[in-house]
């Protein structure tokens, strides 16, 4: 199988990976183009160190973070005022910080985590998330990202960013408990 025929095999994984970053599909397009010209420039950096989708993503978050760098100025972040985060907190957790009731059982999250099911839910959890936390938790979890980058690149104070970080993911974890956790027949 050539090289070519092996990346056309994961562009669609690369463009959801980068759709899900930079919620713009252009730039996701553009992120993605980038990445295969740059395994198909230089084949010979890739060596069967790794698979290839290891390494074809590895590529990708670099031009994601570039595009994030450019075109920062366009980037719309959407207040997240009104979303209705402080109730779901008071939901959640007593005066005290404690949660009202414990989290449900989550099973062993390691072999769960293997499972392209569950990657598929968490994809579409982290997709439902408001685009300015979206983009947060995303620069955070999955481009390991520092938070001090994060907040000069998104103009944020260290504060704001760890309360948009635990916000996100009380959200994720609220749907991963409600489309794949609680979907789960009990043991």
């Amino acid at each position: 199988m050539t090289l070519e025929s092996q990346l056309a095999e994961y562009q669609g994984y690369l463009l959801r990976f980068a759709r899900l970053q930079l919620r713009n599909d252009a730039w996701a397009e553009d992120a993605v183009s980038e990445t295969l010209l740059a395994a198909l420039a230089k084949p010979q950096s890739f060596g069967n160190r790794s698979q290839l989708k290891t390494w074809l993503v590895g590529i990708l978050k670099h031009k994601v973070i570039d595009i994030l760098r450019e075109r920062q100025r366009e980037v719309c972040l959407a207040s997240d005022e009104g979303d209705g985060s402080d109730e779901l907190d008071a939901l959640m957790f007593k005066a005290d910080g404690h949660f009202q009731e414990q989290p449900a059982d989550w099973g062993n999250p390691e072999q769960e985590l293997s499972s392209r099911q569950f990657i598929a839910v968490l994809e579409a959890c982290a997709e439902r998330l408001p685009a300015a936390m979206g983009r947060v938790f995303l620069m955070r979890e999955w481009l390991e990202l520092p938070s001090e980058e994060i907040c000069k690149e998104l103009g944020l104070t260290p504060t704001n960013l760890y309360v948009q970080l635990h916000r996100a993911r009380l959200r994720l974890r609220e749907c991963l408990e409600i489309n794949w956790f609680g979907n789960r027949a009990a043991p």
